[in-house]
């Protein structure tokens, strides 16, 4: 299945509002710009409709359990926490400054963030051996694991794929933010995917596809889950890398940036009105 997400149409108020976040973060001059916005709707629809977790209560014990596993994506991530109130909106705009709380890569040390990643294809062993975890302790908490489709070049990804199979770990969702940008090209030209979802259903998981940019369509995929029972699911999410701001789209020289100016902030800010 080759579904291409909707390029056309202007986001929603709580789609920029979130994104307008993002660029709050940007205040200390760098950042994965294109990296974070293509998470900006997965991560909405978890946090705002799917994940039992309690902000003023994070180490809850029977809390759902998140990795976002493409670390450098934080900024969206810090942008949906701050927005639900696991930390004060204001520490977006000391995000990477000295002595900041929120680091360039998420950190355990953040409320509301479940492991330190940006090495990436760490995250789904970590999600592994929590879904395990709660299995174990005789918990019904899911696990979610997102990655990027540049991370799943990691061999250590495919490891964790057969072990999630073999436990038959179907309270255990992996997310495919599938924007094929990486850092220094398209993933057709660093290292092919496809066929993608037939890749993870031969490593025993159910797949299903769905644009990652569509509100609706994600939370009528979550709430499909399990999709089967005994395996675990995997969502591949089609994403434009840079969504919202246009001229970030599909660029990857927007991947990250290391030298944001107020003049580019504003830039941003005019963009994401015009979307």
């Amino acid at each position: 299945m080759n579904l291409a997400p909707a390029t056309g149409g202007s986001l929603d108020s709580r789609s920029k509002y979130l994104r307008s976040l993002i660029i709050d973060g940007l205040s200390a001059g760098r950042g994965h710009v294109g990296s974070s916005l293509s998470l900006v709707e997965i991560l909405r629809v978890l946090y705002d409709d799917v994940l039992e977790v309690r902000p003023q209560d994070p180490l809850w014990a029977d809390r759902d359990r998140f990795f976002l596993s493409k670390g450098h994506g934080c900024l969206a991530l810090y942008a949906i926490l701050a927005d639900h109130g696991f930390f004060p909106k204001d520490e977006l705009q000391r995000f990477c400054k000295p002595g900041a709380l929120l680091g360039g890569h998420v950190d355990a040390h953040i409320p509301g963030i479940e492991a330190s990643t940006g090495a990436l294809g760490h995250g789904l062993a970590i999600g592994v051996g929590s879904a395990i975890a709660a299995r174990l302790r005789g918990r019904d908490a899911r696990t979610f694991v997102v990655m990027g489709d540049g991370e799943l070049d990691e061999g250590s990804v495919w490891e964790a794929a057969l072990a999630a199979a073999k436990h038959k770990l179907d309270r255990l969702t992996i997310v495919i933010d599938y924007n094929k940008l990486q850092s220094y090209g398209t993933i057709e030209e660093v290292l092919p995917l496809e066929p993608l979802a037939d890749k993870w259903r031969a490593f025993g998981f159910a797949v299903r596809e769905v644009d990652g940019h569509d509100v609706s369509a994600l939370r009528d995929t979550f709430a499909a889950l399990p999709f089967t029972e005994g395996k675990p699911g995997a969502v591949i999410a089609h994403t434009l890398k840079g969504r919202g701001i246009g001229f970030a789209e599909l660029n990857p020289a927007w991947h990250h940036k290391s030298s944001v100016d107020q003049a580019t902030i504003d830039e941003l800010r005019q963009a994401l009105k015009a979307n």
